[in-house]
């Protein structure tokens, strides 16, 4: 990561998230009279195409901000950040969950974008984390009241895998030190992961952006202690030392970025990247060497696809930075 990729990816940010078309609304309609307008509806996080992908696209700029204070796109970070987290915006963003309709609004995926957004505002001090923490508390509540409900995780590689959520909602609760809610995610990363052994990595699948397996064990590096992760690793992938499973390997080939679902694939060896660069950080010998390879070959595979056409330009940017940065925001070389 260096300052002028920062920049880049600040500027392919700024371009976006107050950009309101074309817009992928997550909205359910109670009624003739209940109209969508993005700008309306969610006064912050409007643009990017979706409510989500704005939501990490200020996460960028935040974490953009922290690491590379002295470039001069700060200046419109700071105003536009001004701009959006007062006090009337995010109260009408926190009034729309309460929709009896909103209830699986962005679950979870944009939840724990969200906590992951008001995390990175912490860490800074920035002035702008106490007005967005209303917002924030609201779907740590949400997770609370939903996590124990939910008895089978989702596996998927898309939004709504459930091992993803978990590995940003563990940095909120850790920043914040939030020790009941920490303790949450584990116990249900533990009921659900805990006993899985041998991962097949039947994967991807063709609108994957994140990896089933890669992703259920960055979930379990953040949330178990390192000396109860080791063993449930070493199950978890056992000839991980001899690249198997191979499909976990390979960059995925993007046939069409044009197409949004399609252009799902540069997200994932982007995600990948960064799951096979933390992994390897607790993995010795020649397996962390495997994932410190093939996290090399997955980031160049997609660092320069972040932008383009704007069904990857809206987002992909945000996953370029975690797989450069990591999940807490550490520039590497």
């Amino acid at each position: 990561m260096t300052p002028d990729l920062a920049a880049r990816f600040a500027r392919i940010a700024l371009g976006h998230v107050e950009r309101p078309y074309p817009h992928k609304a997550d909205h359910v309609m109670d009624g003739d009279a209940d109209s969508y307008r993005p700008q309306a509806v969610h006064p912050i996080f409007y643009g990017s195409f979706d409510w989500h992908s704005c939501v990490h696209g200020y996460w960028l700029l935040a974490r953009v901000r922290r690491l590379f204070p002295d470039l001069p796109e700060v200046a419109a970070i700071d105003a536009l950040f001004d701009r959006a987290f007062t006090a009337a915006k995010v109260e009408a963003e926190r009034a729309y969950l309460d929709r009896p309709s909103a209830r699986g609004f962005e679950r979870p995926y944009g939840w724990a974008w969200a906590l992951m957004l008001a995390s990175e505002l912490i860490v800074q001090d920035s002035p702008h984390a106490a007005p967005l923490a209303p917002l924030a508390d609201a779907f740590v509540a949400r997770f609370e009241g939903f996590l124990p409900k939910l008895v089978y995780p989702v596996r998927a590689g898309v939004h709504a895998n459930t091992a993803f959520a978990l590995v940003l909602a563990e940095r909120h609760a850790r920043v914040t030190g939030n020790t009941a809610f920490r303790a949450l995610l584990r116990d249900r990363a533990e009921a659900w992961f805990g006993q899985d052994r041998a991962a097949q990595a039947w994967e991807p699948s063709g609108e994957d952006f994140l990896s089933p397996v890669l992703t259920e064990a960055l979930a379990m590096q953040a949330l178990l202690p390192a000396d109860a992760f080791a063993p449930w690793f070493a199950a978890f992938l056992p000839d991980l030392a001899n690249s198997q499973p191979d499909t976990l390997f390979a960059p995925a080939q993007v046939s069409d970025r044009s197409d949004g679902k399609i252009a799902h694939l540069d997200g994932l060896n982007l995600s990948r990247a960064w799951a096979m660069g933390s992994l390897a950080s607790a993995v010795p010998g020649a397996a962390g060497a495997v994932l410190r390879e093939a996290a090399a070959r997955h980031l160049a595979a997609a660092i320069d696809e972040v932008a383009g056409d704007y069904m990857g330009e809206h987002w992909l940017a945000s996953f370029a930075m975690l797989a450069l940065t990591g999940t807490d925001g550490a520039v590497a070389a």
